[in-house]
């Protein structure tokens, strides 16, 4: 379906980009410690969420 010369090149995009997001965002792991401090929590709230619906979905069924 790909060539290889399309997933060697697949590979390495996806790894230099990984690099060059951490590369771009590491200067403001600070800063975004401070506005976000809650966000995690959020996050997982809402996971649970979400997870709650998919078992009433299965539970319901």
């Amino acid at each position: 379906m790909f060539s290889t010369g399309q997933i060697i090149f697949a590979v390495l995009f996806v790894l230099v980009f990984a690099v060059a997001i951490w590369y771009a965002y590491r200067g403001d792991r600070r800063l975004h410690a401070k506005n976000y401090k809650g966000a995690k929590w959020v996050a997982i709230v809402f996971l649970l969420f979400i997870g709650a619906l998919f078992v009433l979905k299965y539970v319901l069924k």
